[in-house]
Order: C-alpha cells, then sequence, then structure tokens
C-alpha cells in the first residue's frame, strides 16, 4: 500500500512539473483571447523565451537575469504580434502564425552563429543559472510517515518557484478576471468592444494589456522549459506545447480553473507516456517508444473531439475593431 502512494506521488510529481509551461501558455492565451487577440502564437513566444533565457543564465551565471531576459524577449514578439493586430488590424491567425515561423527560425540560426552547437546553447551547469527544486521544511524525515510522508515529501516539496508560481496564477487569474473592474472591461472588450467604447474605455489599451500579460506568461513557460525543466536550450525544444496550450484553452472554455485541471491532464498523459516506454504489453510486446510519445497528442485530439461539447469562444476574438466616431 505504501509503495503504490508513493509511487502515485511520483507519478503526480512529473505530471505538475510537465504540466508548468502548459499552465503558463495557457493561461497566456486565456488573457489574450479574452480581450478579442486571438493568439496561436504562444509556441513562437515560448520557444524565443526559452532561447533568451538559457543564453542570460549561461552568460551571467544567474537564473533570475535569465528569466528577465526570456519574459523580455516573449514581450516584444507579444508586441509585435499587438501591433499587427490592433494597429494594422491585420489577420491575427496569419500574424502568430509568422510568429512561430519567425521564432523557430532565429532561435536556431542565432543560436548557432553564437555557439556553433547546432543551434544549442551551452549547458548551464552552475547551481545558480538554474532553477532548482526547493525542499520544504521537514520533507525529508516526512517520507518515513505512512500515506501523508510520500506525498508531502515528493509531490508538495521539492519544486522549483516557477512551479509554485504557475499554481499560484490560476487563482490570481480567475481573481483578475472575475473580481476586479480592468478583468470586467477585459471580458467586455472580447465580447462587445463597441460597448466598452462607448463607455469611454479605451479598447485598444485593454487589447494590450491582454497581449503584454500574455507575452509576459509566455516567458514565464519558455524560461521554465530550458531553465528550470532543462540545462540549457534545444532548438524546437517546445515541441508543440504552445499549441497543446490552445487545445487546453478551448477544453476549458477559455475559463482560468478548468483550464488548470486540463493542463494537469495533459501533463499526466505526459508523464505516463514515459512511464510507458520500455513496457511490455501481453501479445503485442514492447509498445514503441514513437506510439507512447505520440499518446499525450492524440488523446488531445479524442478529448477535444469526444468530450468537450460546443466551445464558444470570446465574440469579438479575431475581429479588428476600428474606433467609431
Amino acid at each position: 500500500m505504501e509503495d503504490a502512494i508513493a509511487s502515485a506521488a511520483l507519478i503526480l510529481s512529473s505530471s505538475l512539473r510537465l504540466s508548468v509551461p502548459l499552465i503558463f501558455a495557457c493561461l497566456a492565451g486565456l488573457w489574450s483571447e479574452r480581450a478579442g487577440i486571438f493568439d496561436i502564437g504562444l509556441e513562437g513566444k515560448m520557444l524565443v523565451a526559452a532561447f533568451a533565457s538559457a543564453a542570460a543564465a549561461s552568460a551571467s551565471g544567474n537564473a533570475w537575469v535569465g528569466l528577465g531576459a526570456g519574459i523580455l524577449a516573449s514581450l516584444a514578439f507579444a508586441l509585435a504580434h499587438g501591433f499587427a493586430s490592433i494597429e494594422a488590424r491585420g489577420n491575427q491567425i496569419v500574424s502568430g502564425a509568422a510568429v512561430n515561423l519567425l521564432a523557430a527560425g532565429l532561435t536556431a540560426t542565432v543560436g548557432n552563429a553564437w555557439y556553433g552547437q547546432g543551434g544549442r546553447t551551452p549547458q548551464l551547469t552552475a547551481a545558480a543559472s538554474r532553477f532548482e527544486g526547493m525542499a520544504w521544511p521537514g520533507a525529508g524525515a516526512a517520507g518515513a510517515v505512512p500515506v501523508v510522508g510520500p506525498i508531502y515529501r515528493d509531490l508538495v516539496s521539492g519544486h522549483d518557484v516557477l512551479t509554485y508560481l504557475a499554481l499560484l496564477a490560476v487563482p490570481l487569474t480567475a481573481f483578475a478576471l472575475y473580481r476586479t473592474r480592468f478583468g470586467l472591461r477585459l471580458r467586455a472588450t472580447g465580447e462587445n468592444p463597441a460597448a466598452v467604447d462607448t463607455a469611454g474605455v479605451s479598447v485598444r489599451g485593454i487589447r494590450y494589456s491582454g497581449v503584454i500579460i500574455a507575452g509576459l506568461l509566455c516567458g514565464f513557460a519558455g524560461t521554465y522549459l530550458s531553465v528550470g525543466q532543462a540545462a540549457g536550450f534545444l532548438t524546437g525544444m517546445t515541441a508543440g506545447k504552445g499549441f497543446i496550450a490552445l487545445a487546453a484553452l478551448v477544453f476549458a472554455k477559455w475559463r482560468p480553473w478548468p483550464a488548470l485541471a486540463t493542463c494537469l491532464l495533459f501533463g499526466f498523459l505526459d508523464a505516463a507516456a514515459i512511464r510507458l516506454q520500455g513496457t511490455a504489453v501481453a501479445g503485442l510486446g514492447e509498445i514503441p517508444v514513437q506510439a507512447i510519445q505520440a499518446l499525450p497528442y492524440i488523446l488531445t485530439v479524442v478529448l477535444l473531439a469526444g468530450f468537450i461539447g460546443r466551445a464558444v469562444p470570446p465574440k469579438a476574438g479575431g475581429i479588428p475593431y476600428t474606433k467609431e466616431r
């Protein structure tokens, strides 16, 4: 029994760690799309943040400097998308796709030019250059306590600061969206910008705010990938996580708490896929690694196709707004 609890705690801990970039990116999409700006460029902003944070952390030896660089890089791409969508009133899907393509090409090209390692950055070997897990008080001794001990030691304790910030971002987002004047205006902008404009509130300002918050959160997501979860940047290391975050956002119907639950579910599927690698199934033999790695993506499609029901996006999402005179 105790072994089963300890094993479950380890799997859930792994699920939480794998969910962190999805949580940040999903909340980023929620802020942007609630303001009426569709953003399929989450992947690109995460990727450029991962590269910038790893490069800055490697140069400075400080993970917090890396986080700042990752946020700034993500914000630059977010503002470019915001300018194309708000000022130029361009197609938001095309703009988001351009962000993804530019980030993929730029990180590989600049990384190879700077470091000559095929787009990779140097490994972050110094402890200060990475966000490492933090042991909570008494976590080691608590492991001997039945049931509660392994849960506290392996699931509650031992994560890095970005993991706890990701969990904190969910209630903060829910509070800001549903309990503040700014949140009300942002949600109204995504539904009926003309009404917001009539009330004397700047639709342009609100939409830029949503885009900036999205860039900030994508900066955290990308930094976590290269400076928290890994020890450096690898070309294409986001591996579609931005698109999975978008799928989670649709599955959650643009709500914060369901978004957290959905991201945790996808993280669990990813952890289960890693756990199943090399496992033999009776009558089938060992499951191919490629099939196991595809499992989270396959189940993402299945969940969205079969269990979501009707998901209605913000009514003004993707539609440029022209101020009435």
